[in-house]
């Protein structure tokens, strides 16, 4: 199984200030401390080995969106599986279409964590939904996810109608509780806490590997004991896509019922799960590269200090990573 992120910010799209790239490239003055550089390639070598992420790269401003990519089982049709329709869709859009005119399936499961707009905001963007060959199926745990999409693009708010796309698109309701084989994974969902409810997923393979869509959802501190069902949901996976969109002060002061979690509850949630891998998601847009990768230092030592058993990996996510399970 590999997982590909195409955004992971939350909230609305944001970009790199010309005073962000400015900072970091005098940070990068700086490290260089007077070297030369024969070429950009020896350059570029110097900031891969030598810089760290926040200077030399970014964590990315597209909304959510989340590639997972699996092979056989029973039901395995080839298709494309994708979570939330957020702005990071359009480039998985035009990426798609590459493959598919290397052969790939033209179908598309698209499983919607939830309805808000920057969960849903890429789909009017999305090359794929105006071919003609490509057949789109939309999961849900809401009734209502057609009539969001719909209204999205109601001629008041979006030049091209819903009704204009050219692909095969239909929608599904799922139920919780219920283990759904779509493709090349079984799915499952959990009802989350999120203002309209938000849904998290379990992907499983044919080899048994598990990775979970879980964001847009709030887990408070003080009341970790009713969340026996996440840990359930949680247990011993392979990598947790967990909205850690707020620092633990945040998330009990000022934002608490904004319907996210924070970095620390969900470090809690995999140690008591035993999962394996986290992927800290849904990054505040306001942060900075600068701050995200300061919360991911904070989370390393935090699950270091925490840990009981068996360590938990934690990553932080970021357009256009790639990770195999």
């Amino acid at each position: 199984m590999k997982v590909r992120f195409w955004g992971t910010r939350g909230s609305l799209p944001v970009a790199q200030k010309s005073s962000a790239v400015r900072d970091k490239i005098a940070a990068a003055l700086v490290a260089a401390d007077g070297r030369r550089f024969a070429d950009t390639a020896e350059a570029a070598r110097f900031a891969d080995d030598t810089l760290d992420f926040a200077t030399n790269g970014t964590y990315g401003g597209a909304t959510s969106c989340v590639e997972i990519e699996a092979v056989g089982g029973p039901s395995d049709d080839g298709a494309f599986i994708v979570c939330d329709l957020g702005s990071g869709l359009r480039e998985f859009g035009l990426n798609a279409m590459a493959r598919c005119a290397a052969g790939h399936a033209r179908l598309y499961h698209v499983f919607l964590s939830h309805l808000h707009w920057d969960h849903i905001m890429g789909f009017p963007f999305f090359v794929p939904a105006f071919d003609p060959g490509a057949k789109i199926v939309i999961h849900s745990g809401h009734p209502d996810a057609e009539t969001a999409l719909r209204r999205q693009q109601e001629e008041i708010s979006f030049p091209v109608a819903f009704d204009w796309l050219r692909a095969d698109i239909s929608f599904r309701t799922l139920e919780p509780g219920q283990r759904y084989p779509i493709g090349a994974v079984t799915v499952e969902l959990i009802a989350q806490h999120h203002s309209h409810v938000s849904y998290g997923y379990k992907f499983t393979d044919a080899d048994g590997k598990c990775a979970i869509y879980s964001t847009d959802s709030e887990h408070k501190i003080d009341r970790m004991d009713g969340e026996s069902a996440f840990v359930d949901f949680f247990t011993e996976c392979d990598l947790v896509i967990c909205d850690t969109m707020y620092s633990l002060a945040d998330s009990i002061s000022m934002k608490e019922d904004w319907g996210h979690s924070s970095n620390v509850i969900a470090i809690d949630l995999c140690h008591e799960a035993r999962a394996k891998r986290l992927a800290l998601f849904h990054h505040e847009p306001t942060y900075s590269d600068a701050d995200i990768q300061r919360m991911h230092r904070e989370s390393i030592r935090y699950e270091e200090l925490t840990r009981e058993a068996a360590p938990l990996d934690v990553i932080c996510a970021y357009d256009g990573l790639t990770v195999e399970i």
